[in-house]
């Protein structure tokens, strides 16, 4: 076996390939292991610090005192506006993809600016350095293209962002409901529950531990409840969990059973969650039919129309021509 393993290129070339897959996912893993590891530590030290020293920053200053935060300070001190006219429109796009700075907009203007001009300029340093440029036209419509794409591409981006935090949030959700259940119906208020679930929902679902941990701040901030659960559905940017404080708003206003309320919205969601794969799955044929019909379908046809066509060119051809 090993001879013969040695002997052959190919299967010497994917054994070699094997291994060092093997290895870089042990190194990958043991790396991410070690930096989650020292990542902790750090945070857990600069908890433990002096509350009144420099390492006792919020998290709020951390997330708008960032890297692109300060060049965005920088350039508009030095005189660019980088504002915009839809701002308030972006603002949500990007509340709804995780993005809760204040100078995410500007940032999110930045970075499609700077695009703009950096991929034309990619490509324009790829035809220096070609021994044949092509022609002054195709340059033009090319480096129009890659502007546009530019202009595009980080809006596409925090689309796709916010949809799959979207869908996070709606797959988890019923599960929080269900911790909210069993903390109303032991007692504990609706700002108890809010905390206790989000401090117990921190690992499996961070998204919505975060969404219930900055309510339940709000809160105790002096806001009250129907301030506080708007927030957290305009915030959450889901219909599901609009409609969620916007049943508990009223529940709180009417003083009905807030456990009765809590248990039949979470067996509704859970339904429109059961739908929601199976019309995924009532989907999958349709979606299989597609390389079936282009790839398949050819080489079947070719598999029986092929005797026919050697038949056709050994007898039916030579008798047409006389012979």
């Amino acid at each position: 076996m090993i001879d013969f393993v040695t002997s052959n290129w190919a299967i010497r070339g994917l054994s070699l390939i094997v291994v060092f897959g093997l290895v870089a996912i042990a190194v990958f893993a043991a790396t991410n292991h070690f930096s989650r590891r020292m990542r902790v530590s750090r945070e857990l030290s600069a908890l433990s610090g002096d509350p009144h020293g420099p390492t006792a920053e919020s998290l709020t200053r951390k997330r708008n005192d960032g890297a692109w935060a300060k060049i965005v300070k920088g350039i508009e001190s030095a005189g660019l506006n980088l504002g915009d006219t839809a701002e308030t429109e972006i603002t949500k796009q990007l509340r709804a993809a995780g993005y809760m700075s204040s100078s995410a907009p500007r940032v999110y203007t930045l970075v499609r600016l700077i695009l703009i001009f950096v991929l034309p300029g990619l490509f324009l340093l790829n035809v220096y350095f070609q021994p044949e440029p092509p022609s002054l036209m195709r340059i033009y419509f090319t480096c129009a293209i890659f502007a546009v794409l530019g202009l595009y591409l980080p809006n596409l981006f925090v689309r796709a962002k916010a949809d799959r935090r979207r869908t996070e949030i709606v797959n988890g959700f019923p599960d929080s409901l269900d911790l909210m259940l069993v903390c109303v119906e032991a007692g504990l208020g609706l700002e108890s529950t809010l905390d206790r679930v989000g401090r117990e929902m921190a690992v499996s679902h961070p998204r919505i531990a975060e969404m219930l941990t900055q309510t339940t701040l709000l809160m105790r901030a002096g806001a009250s409840r129907e301030d506080a659960l708007r927030k957290l559905g305009d915030g959450a940017g889901v219909d599901e969990i609009r409609s969620f404080t916007t049943l508990l708003i009223q529940s709180d206003k009417l003083g009905t059973s807030l456990a009765n309320t809590l248990r039949v919205y979470s067996s509704e969601m859970r339904e429109a969650r059961r739908l929601r794969a199976e019309e995924k799955a009532h989907r999958l044929p349709v979606l299989l039919s597609i390389p079936l019909v282009v790839f398949m379908l050819p080489t079947m046809i070719g598999v029986i129309i092929l005797p026919a066509i050697i038949l056709a060119i050994r007898q039916v051809l030579p008798a047409m021509a006389g012979n």
